[in-house]
């Protein structure tokens, strides 16, 4: 046939695919994915495990993942997509004036504290500095739109004494006892347990509050499980509702108690100097992960007659093992199987707006709180919706906090000194507010973004495995939501997913089991200082 009928023959069947089907499949009709398919699956690759999402979820999968590959020989590689431009999520920083050789200012995820074992433990091993927050959180005022219930002066011997006289003269004496030494001990207690070589597999978030015992907390609001414990409602609605407005932007009346306690438990309360993010940026850099920024996942679809998954993103596509999507799933737009979309509910977020600025004022200014030009405000305010419920106004923000001092370079134009602040609020403040409330205002820095999940009382969560070789981190977020959290939920996916895949996981064929490989960190199962993943 000549070349002239051969390209006849080929336009006419082109023209035609429309409306005829074909029973067999010509070689040249191959789409170009068929090829890429079957090319992936025919050759002998390596085991790939793509990580969607590089905050500490991401992150931390892929360092747990290294885990396993370091002890066990597990022959995997990893890589990480993100569509941001950089690692950390809602962990990140700026620098006021844009200026590097200024200390950094937390824009999200600002804290960590004592009981976070897998932070300290990470902040430790990198050998990154931490902060603590005493100086900074030493005087608290709580506002309710309208005044000071309370203002909370620490610091001197006379301050500690006169601030615990002014809480028992508000609250009595057993509301705080009640709180911090029962309930929030005991909780801390309880959580502990999932960093020891006991703690539970699970894929299914409701079988763990059960196992835990913790069904009445997240059945509950914060204010119904407290006064059910005979705590005083004034307490929770000023003080403890100051905590889950600053913590999660939400009422004690509205958010689940088990966030709610865990917005109690501030003791030791640290960051890493030059931002918390720096901790995801080593997970990743020690796991050997291939990392993917800018790159945005626009699907995930399971390879027709084959346990693997395709991941089509906006640099290409790949064919994986399995996938463990690290992010709020309604919130990547990734398109999945009709399906597994069904099985995760939609989950709403606290839309927050965070301002960070640089004033030299060294506090706000009185007038605006309707006291005298020469009163002393407290550094910290934190807010209440108690004013609301008793026919007041809201509080125009969540939160203010001044953060110290920053000191210009020596020589500059303006070398007075200015202090840091940080604003959450609900609604975007505007220049003219920030001139009422500090006065002149040097750098401003506005974010708006989805802090925080909406977290009411609950007894659904979405699956943790959603298909096999398909895991979901974020299904523990309705449950409980910190960076820390999301490391604890990562262990828990990866411990899984190699179990179903590899037939071994972080610390060997039993989570609780004693085996260990070489390089294996060994350390006494029953000292504190064991952290289950880090150790086995």
């Amino acid at each position: 046939m000549s070349l002239l009928a051969k390209l006849a023959v080929y336009s006419l069947l082109a023209t035609s695919v429309v409306c005829l089907q074909f029973p067999f499949k010509l070689p040249f009709f191959k789409q170009k994915e068929e090829l890429l398919i079957e090319n992936q699956l025919t050759a002998p690759v390596t085991p790939r495990i793509a990580i969607v999402g590089a905050g500490a979820a991401g992150s931390s999968a892929a360092f747990w993942i290294s885990k396993a590959k370091e002890r066990f020989g597990i022959d995997v590689e990893i890589d990480v997509y993100e569509r941001a431009s950089y690692v950390g999520g809602r962990s990140t920083i700026v620098y006021p004036y844009n200026d590097t050789t200024l200390a950094p200012m937390e824009l999200g995820a600002s804290i960590f504290v004592d009981a976070n074992k897998n932070l300290m433990r990470a902040a430790k091993e990198f050998n990154l500095t931490l902060k603590d927050f005493i100086d900074e959180f030493a005087d608290t005022g709580l506002w309710d739109g309208q005044k000071f219930n309370i203002v909370l002066n620490e610091g001197t011997y006379s301050k500690s004494w006169w601030t615990t006289l002014k809480v028992l003269w508000r609250y009595g004496y057993s509301a705080p006892v009640k709180t911090s030494d029962n309930r929030v001990k005991n909780m801390i207690a309880d959580y502990i347990s999932l960093y020891t070589a006991a703690s539970p597999r699970w894929d299914d978030v409701a079988g763990l509050v059960e196992r835990m015992n913790w069904t009445d907390f997240v059945n509950s609001t914060t204010l119904e499980y407290l006064s059910s414990k005979g705590i005083a409602e004034k307490w929770s609605r000023e003080m403890v509702e100051a905590a889950t407005r600053v913590n999660y932007g939400q009422d004690v009346d509205q958010i689940h108690a088990l966030e709610g306690t865990c917005s109690l438990a501030a003791t030791g309360a640290s960051a890493v100097r030059d931002g918390n993010f720096l901790i995801f940026e080593n997970f990743l850099n020690r796991s050997g992960a291939n990392v993917y920024l800018n790159t945005e996942v626009r699907d995930i679809l399971r390879v027709p007659a084959s346990s693997r998954w395709i991941i089509h993103t906006t640099s290409g596509s790949r064919i994986y093992n399995a996938i463990i999507l690290a992010a709020p799933f309604h919130h990547t737009n990734i398109t999945v199987p009709s399906d597994l979309a069904e099985l995760i509910p939609p989950q709403p977020y606290v839309r927050l707006h965070v301002t960070l600025l640089t004033t030299k004022s060294e506090s706000t200014n009185p007038v605006y709180f309707g006291l005298s030009p020469d009163e002393k405000i407290p550094k910290v305010i934190l807010t209440t919706h108690e004013g609301v419920r008793n026919g007041g106004v809201e509080p125009e923000f969540n939160s203010i906090s001044v953060h110290g001092q920053i000191q210009k370079v020596p020589g500059s134009a303006d070398e007075d000194p200015e202090w840091k602040v940080k604003i959450f609020s609900k609604e975007r403040v505007s220049d003219e507010w920030l001139e009422k409330v500090f006065g002149k205002v040097g750098w401003v820095y506005r974010k708006e973004w989805d802090a925080y999940p909406v977290l009411p009382p609950t007894t659904k969560f979405p699956p943790v495995r959603l298909d096999q070789g398909f895991y979901y981190v974020n299904a523990f977020e309705p449950f409980i939501s910190t960076m820390e959290t999301e490391t604890i939920a990562s262990r828990n996916v990866v411990d899984l997913l190699l179990h179903e895949e590899f037939g071994s996981g972080i610390c060997g064929s039993q989570l609780s089991g004693s085996e260990t490989g070489e390089g294996n960190a060994l350390r006494d199962e029953g000292s504190e200082d064991f952290v289950l993943g880090w150790d086995c």
